[in-house]
């Protein structure tokens, strides 16, 4: 049997937008299934108490420092 699938939302960092409809685009720091927490770039569903991920990117500290100088650069 497949074990589940767990993550946790350890921090907050940013609401980038919302929808009006339960969608938003967040940046947080989550652990996924009791690993170190990433910075993680997704979407997320929240209708009352349910919440489902959707389409995102995890990044490393280093791939993060890596993006933040490309977009300063532009």
């Amino acid at each position: 049997m497949r074990d589940s699938f767990k993550y946790e939302i350890t921090e907050h960092i940013a609401t980038l937008s919302e929808d009006g409809r339960g969608t938003s685009k967040e940046l947080n720091r989550v652990s996924y299934n009791g690993a170190a927490p990433k910075l993680d770039l997704r979407s997320w569903k929240r209708d009352g108490e349910e919440v489902t991920l959707l389409k995102g990117l995890t990044l490393t500290d280093q791939e993060a420092e890596a993006l933040r100088e490309a977009l300063n650069s532009l």
